[in-house]
């Protein structure tokens, strides 16, 4: 729903789950609303019963689909204007930080056409000096969102020989300059080999673009494995590297990451998973085919439960069930 205040100058709409859009009446003609289920702040009416949403946590967990079950984290919610030109703003993007880790275990979001990217419509990607500090001008700043007792003192990654490797990319949000800015906070980071970041993994990055301009709403969640000693690389800190963990800034190297996707596109829903080693070798010419699971499986590997809060009978029929030709055209 939605819910329109205004003036003889500005109108603001301000939509059910915290999104906003402002508009200078002296510059409107007219304007059309459709408001109905596919806003992609408004999620669809259950159809059955939901045993497994989240029933803690902020409300965005509990309500929005994107989310998978909560473990044992902190919730970061980051809001941001979302469309420099609408002004649009609402949820940018939400990870799950682990505090014993000292890493975030997911970053999810949604993907929808007024914040899709656009060639024509995209910001400049922010870029500032990569010193290491995490102050709020540099490359990878702090999150003001994660308690204080939490924060590094410096950047893990410096000199680590790993890539900050986004996990809401910043090329899905450059339509305008805050949520891009906000996607480059140290808690959107894994630690990647650059050769996997560049690589495959930044084509499966164009993969998840190129469906969410064919979805209503495509409803994304991304992270590395951290919850099991077998799929944990090593621990870094800066230039120190160790099998083991030896205090709270030595943060884990995921040996496997993953994608979480889910499309709505009418009354159709369709998901799929991508699941893929970081190796510091080049797989550019995979089949990206080969990578592609059931989220019922991505489950198991990763002991996360996706999508919980979709209606249970939706979540069962989409999680169990890949239809390659509804992705690969």
């Amino acid at each position: 729903m939605a819910v329109i205040h205004g003036s003889a100058q500005v109108m603001n709409i301000h939509f059910k789950n915290g999104g906003s859009i402002n508009y200078d009446t002296n510059s409107i003609d007219h304007i059309d609303f459709t408001l109905n289920e596919d806003n992609p702040d408004n999620p669809p009416q259950e159809t059955g019963e939901n045993v497994n949403k989240n029933t803690n946590g902020p409300m965005e967990a509990q309500t929005r689909l994107e989310f998978p079950h909560l473990k044992n984290g902190i919730v970061l919610v980051h809001n941001a204007e979302l469309n420099k030109n609408t002004h649009q703003t609402g949820v940018n993007y939400c990870v799950e930080w682990d505090t014993d880790l000292s890493s975030q275990r997911w970053s999810c979001y949604q993907l929808y056409s007024s914040i899709n990217y656009h060639s024509s419509y995209n910001v400049s990607r922010y870029s500032a000096p990569n010193d290491g500090s995490l102050s709020p001008t540099c490359q990878y700043p702090a999150d003001p969102e994660l308690p204080e007792e939490y924060q590094f003192s410096v950047d893990p990654y410096k000199y680590s020989g790993y890539d900050h490797g986004h996990i809401c990319p910043s090329a899905d949000r450059l339509r305008s300059t805050d949520c891009n800015y906000q996607t480059f906070f140290i808690t959107n980071m894994q630690p990647q080999y650059n050769k996997f970041n560049a690589g495959i993994w930044n084509l499966m990055e164009e993969d998840v673009r190129k469906w969410a301009n064919m979805s209503d709403t495509l409803y994304v969640c991304k992270g590395g494995t951290i919850d099991y000693e077998g799929y944990i690389l090593e621990y870094i800190h800066q230039n120190s590297h160790q099998t083991t963990r030896v205090n709270k800034d030595h943060i884990p190297v995921p040996r496997f990451f993953y994608m979480a996707l889910l499309s709505r596109k009418g009354d159709t829903w369709q998901a799929m998973a991508y699941w893929v080693q970081n190796l510091n070798e080049d797989h550019s010419n995979d089949s990206r085919r080969g990578y592609v699971i059931k989220i019922d499986r991505l489950e198991e590997l990763t002991g996360i439960d996706f999508f919980c809060n979709l209606p249970d009978d939706i979540e069962d029929n989409v999680e169990s069930n890949l239809t390659l030709s509804y992705w690969f055209k």
